[in-house]
């Protein structure tokens, strides 16, 4: 894996599916981050995608946006798509991390986690979809570890908060951890409340195909992680949630499969006691 931008790999960052709906707003925040950070200007990054005219109409309103005019001509072009493998391969020997935005992943995800394996290029994504994070870590965990890649899937809200945020409190806690409750409260702006329509794909095919899921996790022959400390009372499908002073229901997100593979890891490579997490959402 390489260490640093070089000739033939000039780019800190590639942005593929960059003119999507969670791509164009990467755009803008990795342009602003860049260009507020002291050490921005020696952040090398790219934008990657199927068209090239519909990339530079993303930098072009970006440019607008933000009143940064350079980045119609200071930011390079690759033109990729997950069917065309080769352009995939191309576009990950150019980059040291690939933020990956073309969703659903369980549809378009894997050529670019193998493209990214193959070709040495760290990989993040921001998957909410439990089957797509487990199967390529089933599929391609030892493959990355040989080449030194590291693969990372739910880079975003809710699972970082999720995750990390445990990861906090285990160290702040006087004593151990046994269990973590997280109560997701969603309120609508002025405008109202809307979906996108990748992450209700991802829903709707997830819920339609949660069997694969429970095969899936049977192929890892993992032992159930040990219950410490007292059990967490169950709360029904449909609650009311004194937390949030609202019916609630499960979190139907990554966060649980998340949180999960990370205590695992924790408890069987450091001998971590292993925290249970329960997410609810209103």
């Amino acid at each position: 894996m390489a260490a640093a931008v070089t000739s033939s790999r000039p780019y800190h960052i590639i942005i593929f599916g960059a003119t999507g709906f969670t791509g164009q707003f990467v755009v803008e925040e990795v342009a602003r981050c860049a260009a507020e950070s002291p050490d921005g200007s020696r952040l090398k990054w790219a934008v990657a995608g199927r068209s090239r005219q519909r990339l530079g109409e993303v930098l072009t309103k970006a440019a607008e946006r933000l009143s940064m005019p350079e980045l119609r001509t200071d930011i390079e072009i690759i033109v990729a798509d997950v069917s065309i493998e080769e352009s995939l391969a191309i576009m990950c020997q150019q980059g040291l991390v690939i933020l990956n935005c073309v969703g659903p992943y369980r549809f378009f995800g894997e050529p670019v986690v193998k493209a990214c394996v193959e070709n040495g290029a760290h990989y993040l994504d921001i998957c909410g979809e439990p089957q797509f994070l487990e199967r390529m870590q089933l599929e391609y965990h030892t493959k990355a570890l040989d080449k030194g890649v590291y693969v990372i899937g739910s880079c975003g809200f809710d699972s970082i908060p999720a995750d990390l945020g445990i990861l906090y409190t285990q160290r702040q806690f006087k004593g151990t951890l046994t269990a973590v409750e997280g109560f997701l409260n969603i309120t609508s702006g002025p405008a109202g409340s809307s979906g996108h329509d990748a992450t209700w794909q991802s829903a709707v095919h997830g819920f339609a195909d949660s069997g694969s899921l429970r095969q899936l996790r049977k192929r890892f022959g993992q032992k159930p992680l040990p219950v410490v400390g007292a059990k967490v009372k169950k709360r029904g499908f449909v609650f009311f949630s004194k937390e949030m002073e609202q019916y609630a229901i499960p979190f139907m997100g990554s966060d649980p499969s998340v949180v999960r593979r990370t205590q695992r890891h924790l408890y069987e490579e450091d001998h971590q006691s292993p925290v249970r997490f329960y997410r609810h959402e209103n």
